[in-house]
C-alpha cells in the first residue's frame, strides 16, 4: 500500500500492483456518489434558491427549410451546465479522479426543451453521456435534429431572407427555480456546414423573462434569432430568365405578318408557358396573403399577354376589313396613317420613312380620273376616220359609249374599294408596329422593375 502510494505520482513507471487502482477508485466513487442520490429532484441545498442552468447552441447544419409548410429542420449541438450540489466529492481521497462521464439518465437534468417545435415526434436530444466534475460541476453535450416553426415572409421570393426563431425554455420550472442563461451572446457557427440554398448571416441569442396567463410565475428562455439570406441564383437562371425571354416574344406577335396565321397562336402559346413557370412556383409556397414577387411578375406579364392577344384580334379584324368597309374616318387618317405611320417608320415599297405618299396619290388620281375617257376620245376619232357615215353609225356609237361607261364605272369602283382595303391594311400595320414598341416598353420595365425590387 505504502509503495504504491509513493508510486502514484509518478507519471513514467506504476508498480504492476496498481495498475488497476483508478478503475476500481472510479467504480468505489460511482457507487458512493449514487448511493443515496434521486435524479427526480432538483439538485440544490436551499429549494428557495433558484438553480443556474447556462445553455449554448452550436448550428451544424440546415437540413431543410419547407417555405410551404413553414418549417425548418436544422442540426445542432445543445450543451448545457448546471451545478449538482449532491454530486461532489474529494479528488484526493479517489486517486485524483476530477471528472467522470456517466450516462446522463444517472443524473438529474433540466427539462430544457424547444417551444416552437414542430416535430410530430416531438424527439428531444440524444441519450448521450455527461461530464461531471468533482466540484459538483456538470456538462451535458447533445446533438440535435429539431424541427421548428418558422415565420416565412416569401414576400420578396426568390431574393427574400427569413428569421426563424430557436425558443429554448424549462417546461415545468419557473423562474425561481431554473434561472436559465444564454452562455453566449450569439450561437456557434464554427463548425456550420454551408447549405446550397441558404446563406447563414449570423444567430443572436437573447434571453427573455415571461410571465404566462396559465400561471404568476416568470418564465425565463433563450431565444436564438437564425437570420438567412435566399441564395438566388438557381432561381434566377431557373424561374426568372426564361420568364423574361419569353415575355420579350410576346410583343414580336404583333410584328407577324397577319397574313401568317400564327399571331393568336403566339401570343397563346406564350401565356401557356407562362403559367406552367407559375405553377412551379405556387407549388413550393405557402398559401398566404403575400403574394411573392415573382409570381407579380408572372400575373403582370400573363395580364400583358392577354392583352396583346386581344389587341391583337381586333387588328387583324382591322386587316381583313373587306371590299364593303367603309372608308377610314378622317381622324383616323390624320392620326395613324399620317402622325403614328411616320413615329413608327411604317412605309410601303418605294417610300421612305420621311418622305410623304405625294407621288402615289397623284397616279392614283390620275389613273382614276383619265383612264374611263380614254376610250371615249378614241371612239370619237375613230368615228371620224371610220368609212362608215355619221349617221349611220350613231346607233352604234351610243351603245359603244354606254358599255365603256359601265367598264368605267366598274373600273372605278373597284380602285376604289382597292384603295379602301389598302387603307385598313395600313391601318393595321401602323397600330401593329405602335403596340410592338408599346408592349416591349412594358416588358423591359417591369424586368427593370422586379430586379430593383430585389436589389
Amino acid at each position: 500500500g505504502s509503495g504504491c502510494a509513493l508510486a502514484a505520482p509518478a507519471p513514467l513507471w506504476v508498480p504492476p500492483g496498481c495498475r488497476g487502482a483508478q478503475g476500481r477508485f472510479a467504480y468505489k466513487l460511482l457507487h458512493d456518489l449514487f448511493a443515496n442520490y434521486s435524479s427526480a429532484l432538483r439538485p440544490v441545498e436551499d429549494t428557495d434558491r433558484a438553480l443556474n442552468v447556462t445553455l449554448q447552441v452550436t448550428l451544424s447544419q440546415i437540413i431543410d427549410m419547407d417555405e410551404r409548410n413553414q418549417v425548418l429542420t436544422s442540426y445542432l449541438w445543445v450543451r448545457q451546465a448546471w451545478l449538482d450540489a449532491h454530486l461532489t466529492w474529494d479528488k484526493d481521497d479517489y486517486g485524483g479522479i476530477d471528472s467522470i462521464r456517466i450516462p446522463s439518465s444517472y443524473v438529474w437534468r433540466p427539462d430544457i426543451i424547444l417551444y416552437n417545435n414542430a416535430d410530430e415526434h416531438f424527439g428531444g436530444s440524444m441519450e448521450t453521456n455527461v461530464v461531471l466534475r468533482s466540484d459538483g460541476h456538470i456538462m451535458w453535450d447533445s446533438p440535435a435534429i429539431t424541427k421548428s416553426s418558422c415565420k416565412v415572409d416569401v414576400s420578396y421570393f426568390p431574393f427574400d431572407g427569413q428569421r426563424c426563431r430557436l425558443t429554448f425554455g424549462s417546461w415545468t420550472y419557473n423562474g425561481n427555480q431554473i434561472d436559465l442563461r444564454n452562455r453566449l451572446d450569439t450561437g456557434d457557427l464554427t463548425d456550420f456546414v454551408e447549405n446550397v440554398e441558404w446563406e447563414v448571416l449570423g444567430m443572436p441569442a437573447t434571453r427573455n423573462v415571461i410571465t404566462y396567463g396559465c400561471c404568476s410565475e416568470p418564465y425565463p428562455d433563450v431565444t436564438y434569432t437564425l437570420l438567412l439570406r435566399r441564395r438566388a441564383s438557381f432561381y434566377i437562371f431557373n424561374l426568372l430568365l426564361p420568364c423574361i425571354m419569353v415575355s420579350f416574344l410576346a410583343p414580336l406577335g404583333f410584328y407577324l405578318p397577319a397574313d401568317s396565321g400564327e399571331k393568336v397562336s403566339l401570343g397563346v402559346t406564350v401565356l401557356l408557358a407562362l403559367t406552367v413557370f407559375q405553377l412551379l412556383v405556387a407549388e413550393s409556397m405557402p398559401p398566404s396573403e403575400s403574394v411573392p414577387l415573382i409570381g407579380k411578375y408572372y400575373i403582370a406579364t400573363m395580364t400583358m399577354i392577354t392583352a396583346s392577344t386581344a389587341l391583337t384580334i381586333f387588328i387583324m379584324n382591322v386587316h381583313h376589313c373587306g371590299p364593303g368597309a367603309r372608308p377610314v374616318p378622317p381622324w383616323a387618317r390624320r392620326l395613324i396613317l399620317h402622325h403614328m405611320a411616320r413615329l413608327c417608320c411604317v412605309y410601303e415599297v418605294g417610300e421612305s420613312c420621311k418622305s410623304p405618299r405625294r407621288a402615289l396619290g397623284r397616279e392614283g388620281s390620275r389613273g382614276d380620273a383619265g383612264g374611263p375617257w380614254e376610250s371615249p376620245g378614241e371612239g370619237e376619232v375613230g368615228s371620224k376616220a371610220g368609212v362608215c357615215p355619221w349617221d349611220h353609225c350613231l346607233c352604234h356609237h351610243d351603245a359603244l359609249l354606254r358599255n365603256v361607261g359601265y367598264i368605267a364605272g366598274c373600273f372605278r369602283r373597284h380602285r376604289a374599294n382597292q384603295r379602301r382595303t389598302g387603307e385598313w391594311k395600313k391601318v393595321a400595320k401602323v397600330m401593329d408596329r405602335f403596340f410592338m414598341w408599346i408592349f416591349f416598353l412594358m416588358v423591359f420595365l417591369m424586368s427593370v422593375l422586379v430586379l430593383g425590387n430585389a436589389a
